[in-house]
């Protein structure tokens, strides 16, 4: 029985004449096998190959532990000139971006400046408490009375500072064309032996010249120097500005605001935006550091497909120089000095060792991030390199600006956050703005009722407080972006 049985199986697995019927039956029986041989494929390699995350949902984004803080979401940031303020307030839009909070944005790229603020210049502002702000970050001239009305009570207050002669290097190569002290100059040096051959303090845009950071901090840049003042505008500062910053340590400067605002590592994690490029060598790379020194060269247009470059004046100082250069900038100087000490008293709190740690941190991840994100290891690129037109950094007068290109090929969540890192100033306060205002007219917008208006403005230049200035008639130009 059984032997007949197979002897059945046998002939019609394989019948003595082939047919239809047998060619029918080899067919299904393969492609039955096929497909179960798929389906176990598909299996398998689900088990096997877990689903690709991105470098920023890795738990190295989130860094050293902040305890059981909570993360402030009311900011004021005074974005002071020559500072890195640029890459800190791209810091603040990404973060600000990422929470869906919203921002007190100008009407133009500035609040205002370099007249005082005044909350009409925030656009969207409705009077005071009408709308809640979260994040307030672009160029003002501090007045506190005035912020008061668009910021929340509970805003946290901070600011960054940079060495005055090392910021007067930098505004000096920014500004030598529109500051009238600067641009009669034979070169920096020259300026610095003599500057009241130069300054007049009834010149709009000079104020680039002298004491820009206590200008930007709100006060009388042109009054006479005394230890007594000094103080006391540092006193005012103190009161306002709950941190400060110091550009010359910006990583040790980034941790402390880290764990000041109870934010993220990755949130702090920057490149550096707004660098400028140094002098080519010979193999048409750029030499020299990318932060904080003033250009050797800067672009000044392009012929036959080929950049044409112009010399910059001569930016080179002697220690004397220099030293002139502090006692012409001493209200900046004084403030730095003050500052200074306090920054490190703080770094003394937070531990010394405990600092070298997290800095370090802090730079593995940068280098990290930069090797996923940017291309060529993540080096500045001149802006007519860019391919992406969305991403070409801002040339403003004779400084040529550099920027970044990201890596190709990455995921949409990793592409979208690496973006957020390397979009320039202008280009991201225009994204902010068409998220909040997506109605909003094209159109430039106009100053709403109640905003000083250009030219209107009267200004005494003896008092040492803003607030207690008038202001007199003059011309009121175009804002300079940078």
């Amino acid at each position: 029985m059984l032997l007949r049985r197979r002897a059945r199986m046998l002939r019609w697995l394989v019948p003595a004449r082939l047919g239809p019927v047998w060619m029918w039956k080899v067919l299904l029986l393969f492609v039955a096998l096929a497909f179960a041989g798929q389906l176990l494929g598909v299996i398998f390699n689900k088990s096997v190959h877990p689903v690709t995350r991105s470098i920023f949902s890795s738990p190295d984004a989130q860094g050293p532990s902040l305890g059981s803080c909570q993360p402030h979401n009311h900011i004021m940031f005074l974005k002071t000139h020559k500072t890195a303020s640029s890459t800190v307030l791209n810091m603040l839009y990404r973060f600000g971006e990422e929470h869906d909070l919203r921002f007190a944005l100008p009407l133009g790229y500035q609040l205002g400046y370099p007249l005082p603020f005044n909350a009409h210049r925030v656009k969207g502002y409705q009077g005071p408490n009408a709308v809640e702000f979260h994040i307030m970050g672009n160029h003002m001239r501090f007045y506190k009375p005035e912020v008061e009305k668009v910021m929340p009570a509970d805003t946290f207050y901070f600011s960054i500072i940079r060495d005055p002669v090392a910021l007067a290097e930098s505004s000096f190569a920014y500004y030598k064309e529109v500051a009238p002290a600067f641009r009669k100059t034979k070169g920096l040096g020259d300026f610095a032996d003599d500057p009241m051959k130069y300054y007049d303090p009834r010149l709009r845009n000079n104020h680039y010249a002298r004491n820009l950071l206590w200008f930007d901090f709100g006060m009388d840049h042109n009054i006479n120097f005394s230890v007594a003042l000094a103080k006391h505008g540092v006193a005012m500062i103190r009161q306002t500005f709950k941190l400060i910053l110091v550009s010359e340590y910006f990583d040790q400067s980034m941790i402390l605001l880290r764990h000041a605002l109870c934010w993220p590592l990755d949130a702090v994690v920057s490149f550096s935006l707004n660098a400028r490029q140094q002098k080519p060598s010979n193999t048409g790379r750029t030499s020299g550091s990318w932060v904080g020194r003033a250009a050797d060269i800067a672009i000044v247009g392009n012929k036959g497909g080929i950049p044409q470059f112009k010399a910059l004046p001569n930016m080179s100082l002697t220690e004397e120089q220099r030293e002139k250069l502090r006692r012409w900038n001493a209200l900046d100087w004084y403030v730095y000095k003050a500052f200074n000490q306090t920054f490190w008293e703080e770094v003394t709190k937070f531990g010394h060792a405990k600092m070298e740690e997290e800095v370090a941190i802090l730079r593995t991840r940068r280098e990290e991030l930069a090797r996923v994100c940017l291309k060529d290891g993540g080096k500045p690129v001149e802006a007519h390199r860019i391919r992406d037109k969305s991403i070409r950094p801002f040339q403003s007068g004779l400084i040529k600006i550099l920027g970044y290109e990201l890596q190709p090929g990455l995921d949409a969540v990793t592409r979208a956050a690496c973006l957020r890192m390397i979009r320039p100033e202008i280009q991201y306060k225009d994204l902010l703005d068409a998220k909040q205002f997506p109605r909003a007219p094209a159109a430039q917008a106009q100053p709403p009722q109640g905003a000083p208006e250009a030219g209107q403005e009267r200004e005494c230049w003896g008092e040492m407080l803003l607030s207690e200035r008038c202001w007199s008639r003059r011309e009121i130009g175009t804002e300079a972006i940078y």
